[in-house]
């Protein structure tokens, strides 16, 4: 987990969560920073517009959850291990806890 890319981005860190290859850090505005193996969900450049007012963040070996202040989830990483919650976003509200 070689944070040196992301490191003068990781100022007010309020929660780190780690999948088996990658780190999520959320910061004290709601955002996320990721780094780690990308295919781990080190990156999460495809969620990155959603990645606002995050509350929560949960992980999987291989991917990660993050529950937003409205109550969405946005997840990325590998799909095998819950990076693509596509087929059940619409469930996906109101969400109060992921573990």
């Amino acid at each position: 987990g070689d944070s040196s890319e992301v490191q003068i981005r990781l100022k007010g860190v309020q929660q780190v969560q780690a999948t088996g290859k990658a780190f999520a850090a959320i910061l004290a505005d709601g955002s996320v920073v990721t780094w780690g193996d990308p295919t781990f969900g080190g990156d999460s450049s495809a969620v990155r517009d959603q990645l606002k007012n995050v509350q929560q963040v949960q992980s999987t070996e291989g991917a990660f959850a993050a529950i937003l202040a409205d109550g969405c989830v946005v997840t990325w990483g590998d799909q095998n291990y819950g990076g693509d919650s596509s087929a059940v976003q619409d469930q996906l509200k109101n969400v109060q806890q992921v573990q």
